[in-house]
């Protein structure tokens, strides 16, 4: 039992509290809300998403006034909320792993220029190869960016921290922004029995208002210049008095933890040591891993052996006084690390243990450094044990026979080679011959012919069966679907999303030809380098592949947010390639988020329904629209509900992408899991969709508009109530209290068919 855990037994005469069973990401949720920040600028990733969720179902029930910005992506949100503190607003975020290197660039900037936030980093492995459990090889990108980094073992830990977190901040002799740490899954998502406070004007009064004297940009009274060029002789000042500040920031914390600990019972040290009195072996771990070391550390008490362990509440600044002064009688200390630092031999934390003790010269403790638990992968007491069997060890040599090494890895065996399951197909195996282009020379458009469709069922698929797309996912439907009107080889990018996740799993994968796979906002680039990889070597002769090899990015699950700059900056390059986006109206990889595809009034995850919201505030992006402002050749619109017209759209989008330049293409597609449709009803969905004119099927051919399918023409014209109520997560657009709201829906819907039309009759729109 941890101290926290001891001290919620018996709170005393301290300000009222309530008792809870809650986890980490919810703790700090409340943490926020009762501190009721102003700003909010997030992007969803796996595993802090959840506090943007969970804030936002507080927020519908009026429980907080904190604005939520949905960003376009980390980056975006980083810069949200450094203009929010720049403007003297309280300011909070969360991320994870591979977003929190996507802001990285901004972190500095906010430091640098010394604006208090807080953000919460639930850490998690950073790709590639793509893994979501936690690990500390984001938390080490930030040792250097300049943030106090306060760490946290259990859900109570969240919780208090960022309550701490925010007075360090902003306190006069720190004002820097602070990150909370805690492991991704371990603390994030494993509910423990917490305490918080019963009313949230007691974390108020304890934060305090906002310092006044604090700079900011909205007082035209009192001008100021943020983030002003300088020279080295001004930079080494600034940098100097922000090494200052950070040095400071352990003072602070133990103030200001001393005056919460009147206040809440629970105290926080610069390191949590665990029977390290008269400890002569020990542990030296990070946040959770630390808290399931300690029923072994009482085991070996049990035996006669002194073990013990330590871990930080803060790592920036480093604690290495108290370090030094917690190491003065252990004769032998393993460091374990969630991350490695490549090629130094052993990870950040083991050389600042070991600087640490540099500068004590009556110490000799020998020093050991095990990188473990990478990707999640889980911790046990047996773990615990094998790491005090090293040093005990080492203590019994009197050196260690091997100073780093990971721990928990296996040996290769080539006899485990995986083989391919199926002969590997390519060229003529994906050439049906039975589809035609040519180009009409008098309107200068393709004309296609293709055969009935049943002709082309013994196309193989491109994808194989055994990936673990849900029930009912159009994502798989429609992509095949598409498939069939490319002939001759692929090459497939697919950036992170349900599509990548559920046809990669290690060591097997569904994709029969050549795959790809980077992140969300760099995968129309990374293609592009791809492909003029392939005409650079075939110029030069290094590779003999037929002219029809085509390159297809699937993009899908908001990435053409996130991935939005990468995507145009493609576009005007007009590399030969093809854009496809499955369309499932959000972010359903990381658990059903608000993207900028999702319609005005449905609801997410983090756009919920209640009595103070009605789903999304504002209306979708016209993705197609904005792809065919930058001119590329062809962009088109399709779904499974119209098979015919899909598969010629895409033998038109392979002929542009072999003969002309990039090619964008957005297939609508349905989420049963996250609409809350029934699984059987995707195609009844997608073409309810077609027919309100939500979803216009059209193709813009060399900057000519043609509307494919015209539901007024048809007389298949159905209201937008048609379409919706299929769908659990926009029924209540449809209650007589929400009348304005489907109004204004329906509104935005005609303006851009009838504007759509008017492109459809006029070459020069």
């Amino acid at each position: 039992m941890s101290i926290q855990e001891e001290q919620l037994l018996s709170p005393g005469l301290h300000a009222e509290q309530l008792t809870v069973f809650e986890s980490g990401n919810e703790m700090a949720a409340m943490a926020a809300a009762q501190i009721n920040y102003h700003i909010m600028g997030y992007f969803p990733i796996t595993p802090s998403t959840e506090i943007a969720q969970y804030l936002d179902m507080m927020k519908v029930r009026g429980l907080h006034d904190i604005q939520l910005i949905p960003a376009d992506g980390e980056h975006g949100s980083a810069g949200i909320c450094y203009g929010a503190a720049a403007a003297g607003a309280r300011v909070f975020n969360a991320t994870s792993a591979n977003g929190f290197l996507y802001m990285i660039e901004q972190l500095p900037v906010q430091a640098g220029t010394r604006f208090p936030m807080v953000m919460n980093l639930v850490t998690r492995a950073v790709s590639g190869p793509l893994d979501i459990r936690g690990d500390h090889s984001d938390l080490y990108y930030g040792l250097n960016t300049g943030w106090v980094i306060l760490t946290a073992r259990t859900p109570q830990a969240v919780y208090d921290m960022n309550i701490l977190a925010l007075r360090i901040a902003e306190h006069a002799d720190v004002r820097l922004p602070v990150i909370v740490a805690y492991d991704g899954f371990f603390t994030s998502h494993q509910k423990r029995r917490v305490q918080h406070f019963a009313d949230r004007a007691t974390v108020q009064r304890f934060v305090g208002e906002r310092p006044p004297a604090a700079p900011h940009v909205l007082d035209p009274a009192k001008p100021v210049v943020i983030g002003a060029y300088m020279n080295g002789d001004d930079l080494i000042n600034n940098h100097f008095q922000q090494s200052e500040a950070m040095r400071r920031a352990g003072e602070v914390f133990l103030e200001v933890a001393d005056e919460y600990a009147q206040l809440s019972g629970r105290s926080y040290g610069a390191l949590d040591l665990y029977r390290m009195e008269d400890a002569e072996v020990a542990l030296f771990l990070l946040n959770s891993a630390a808290e399931s070391a300690k029923d072994v550390v009482d085991a070996l008490r049990e035996q006669g052996i002194k073990a013990g362990i330590i871990s930080p509440n803060f790592i920036r600044p480093f604690p290495a006084e108290a370090i030094r002064n917690a190491l003065r009688g252990v004769k032998s200390l393993l460091i374990g690390e969630r991350a490695d630092s490549y090629g130094a031999g052993g990870a950040n934390l083991t050389h600042e243990v070991k600087s640490a003790l540099q500068d004590d010269k009556n110490n000799h403790t020998i020093v050991l450094s095990r990188v473990f638990g990478v990707g999640g992968k889980d911790f046990y007491a047996s773990d615990a044990e094998a790491f005090f069997g090293l040093a005990i060890e080492a203590m019994e040599r009197g050196y260690a026979e091997t100073p780093f090494d990971y721990y928990g890895h296996l040996p290769g065996d080539a006899g485990n080679k995986l083989a391919p399951v199926i002969e590997p197909m390519h060229g003529s195996a994906f050439k049906s011959g039975l589809i035609q282009v040519t180009v009409n020379e008098e309107t200068g458009k393709l004309k296609v012919r293709i055969p009935p469709l049943r002709a082309l069922t013994d196309k193989p698929k491109r994808i194989a069966s055994g990936h673990g797309a849900c029930p009912g996912c159009g994502i798989f439907p429609g992509l095949e679907l598409f498939f069939k009107g490319i002939e001759g080889d692929v090459v497939t990018l697919f950036h992170t999303g349900c599509a990548y996740i559920t046809t990669t799993g290690y060591p097997y994968n569904s994709h029969k030809q050549s795959f790809i796979h980077n992140l969300f906002q760099n995968g129309p680039a990374t293609l592009s380098g791809t492909v003029e990889a392939f005409f650079e070597r075939k110029r030069r002769g290094e590779i003999e592949v037929p002219d029809d090899f085509t390159f297809v990015m699937v993009t899908g699950d908001g990435g053409m947010d996130i991935g939005m700059g990468s995507a145009v900056g493609t576009a005007l390059r007009n590399h030969k390639m093809i854009i496809l986006e499955y369309d499932n109206e959000g972010y359903m990889n990381t658990g059903a988020q608000l993207s900028y595809s999702t319609p005005i009034g449905h609801m997410t995850s983090t756009s919920g329904v209640g009595k103070k919201q009605q789903g999304k505030s504002f209306h979708h992006k016209d993705t197609p629209q904005i792809m065919a402002a930058t001119n590329i050749p062809y962009v088109f619109t399709g779904t499974e509900a119209f098979p015919q017209d899909l598969v010629m759209k895409a033998a038109k989008a392979q002929w542009y992408a072999l003969n002309e330049g990039m090619v964008y293409g957005k297939l609508l597609i349905t989420c049963p899991l996250n609409w809350k449709s029934e699984d059987r009803d995707g195609e009844k969905i997608v073409k309810a969709a077609v027919d309100s004119c939500f979803f216009p099927l059209y193709e813009v051919e060399r900057g000519n508009t043609t509307i494919t399918y015209n539901p007024d023409a048809k007389g298949k014209r159905a209201p937008l109530s048609e379409w919706l109520r299929y769908m659990g997560k926009t029924k209540h657009l449809l209650k007589e209290e929400n009348r304005s709201l489907l109004e204004q829906f329906e509104r935005e819907v005609e303006r851009r068919w009838e504007k759509l039309q008017a492109r459809h009759d006029s070459p020069f729109l």
